[in-house]
């Protein structure tokens, strides 16, 4: 045992000092008057639904880099609403392609229908125009869409630091990467999510993101299929060497016309797509607006379902529950069974 530097007693302390100096050096640095209390700010009246948490900033360029300007979110909910009837307008033109070709089924079963190819030229000439209309709508919201995205990602990533799976370079470029384009989307979107819900990471229902993400994906594989099953039999059919018998080109128009049926469920799929998209631009960029005036997400290894702002059980520089101040007796360890009786020399002596 080394002394006190202070009294040259038996030190008692890590710190090299016995209970009586650290006592004394304890009372010396408590201050004399009240402690002044910090300046709060005046904290806006808490959400409705009971979590407790201010409202929403004033919409701009808040500190912290989290940018909150509706710009793109809004063109995309314009460009959604856009969508909507040039998809309605296309499935009417599909509709009309479907029931010309019906028309010449019967006429091959034999059944009086006045057809024409005159009929089937009208029908192909407004579902190409519908086509044109719709495309370039599509391209539009991808671009719009791609930047959108990356400013959730970006935003994300002040919010939650150091929690995400891909670079907010991957939140644009993931959407035009073949074969990745399946699954990187959606895992970018899942911790986005996580990040701006001001409820928690886990407090927050995901049913509107799986939701659209799974009538998403259905819709593009239905109309992938669909469209090519239509293209190669649209081309077998109108080829210059086609000259099939009357119950191969029975066959084939009514291949043709079970597929116009099937790229028309695909159109369906597209609209109740676009109208999620819709609803979700609109939830995840309410969920950024509160989001932005709550602190970060602890990194790890604090679990991810931890409230925010909620304070840590043992504070930093706090003592521990249950621990006697400095210099305090300290009781003796209790002594092993059998060994009743067994005495213990005094914390600090040598």
């Amino acid at each position: 045992m080394y002394p006190c530097g202070n009294c040259r007693a038996v030190a008692v302390g890590p710190d090299g000092r016995c209970a009586a100096c650290g006592t004394y050096q304890q009372q010396l640095q408590q201050p004399t008057g009240p402690p002044q209390q910090p300046s709060v700010p005046p904290q806006s009246p808490p959400m409705p639904g009971g979590y407790g948490y201010p409202a929403a900033p004033p919409m701009g360029m808040p500190t912290g880099g989290v940018d909150l300007r509706r710009g793109l979110s809004t063109t995309l909910v314009v460009l959604f609403g856009l969508a909507l009837p040039a998809l309605i307008f296309l499935l009417v033109a599909r509709s009309g392609q479907y029931s010309v070709i019906g028309d010449m089924l019967d006429a091959v079963e034999g059944k009086s229908v006045s057809i024409t190819e005159d009929d089937l030229n009208d029908a192909d000439d407004m579902f190409t125009t519908a086509q044109v209309i719709y495309s370039l709508l599509t391209v539009a919201i991808a671009v719009v869409w791609a930047i959108w995205f990356r400013r959730l990602r970006l935003n994300a990533e002040v919010f939650a630091p150091g929690q995400h799976r891909f670079s907010s370079g991957w939140a644009a470029g993931s959407w035009f990467t073949p074969v990745v384009n399946l699954w990187f989307p959606k895992q970018i979107a899942n911790d986005i999510w996580r990040a701006s819900s001001p409820q928690g990471p886990q407090a927050v229902s995901r049913g509107l993101l799986n939701g659209w993400w799974v009538t998403w994906i259905v819709a593009l594989v239905t109309n992938a299929v669909g469209g090519i099953r239509y293209n190669l039999l649209r081309g077998k059919v109108e080829g210059d060497d086609y000259a099939p018998s009357l119950s191969e080109a029975k066959s084939d128009i009514e291949s043709l016309h079970s597929i116009l049926a099937f790229d028309m469920f695909a159109i369906v799929i597209f609209m109740a797509a676009a109208v999620l998209a819709l609803l979700l631009v609109r939830q995840i960029t309410a969920m950024q607006e509160q989001r932005a005036s709550l602190p970060p997400q602890l990194a790890d290894p604090a679990p991810y379902g931890m409230p925010y702002g909620m304070p840590s059980p043992n504070p930093y520089g706090s003592p521990a529950p249950g621990s006697a101040p400095y210099g305090a007796p300290q009781m003796p360890p209790t002594p092993p069974p059998g060994q009743p009786g067994q005495q213990y020399p005094p914390y600090g002596q040598g």
